[in-house]
């Protein structure tokens, strides 16, 4: 068993957004990744099998996928989607998002 506390492991950056490799084994991979406000994750997709949930830990923004598609992403949003699926985020406040890729890339 391991504990990482994702308030105290990572914090944010005014240059990019912040990632942080919380856990990586054959079955999946875990970040974390901390945006300032006004920050994004580009929507971008990989062409590979498998899946990727998207959890907004604290903040505010919106979930980008194809053709400028749009969700709001609050505390507590979660998205799953295949891999393969353009996905990405824009932060409106400072905005903390955990991922998990299954099986990991």
């Amino acid at each position: 068993m391991n504990r990482i506390n994702l308030f105290e492991a990572n914090d944010f950056s005014e240059g990019s957004f912040k990632r942080l490799l919380v856990h990586d084994s054959p079955h999946m991979k875990v970040l974390n990744f901390n945006f300032k406000a006004g920050q994004e994750l580009p929507v971008h997709s990989h062409d590979i099998e498998g899946e990727v949930s998207l959890t907004v830990i604290e903040g505010e923004g919106e979930f980008v996928g194809k053709d400028g598609a749009t969700l709001p992403a609050k505390p507590g949003d979660v998205v799953i989607s295949q891999i393969a699926e353009p996905h990405g985020l824009r932060a409106k406040t400072n905005l903390r998002l955990l991922v998990v890729i299954a099986p990991p890339i």
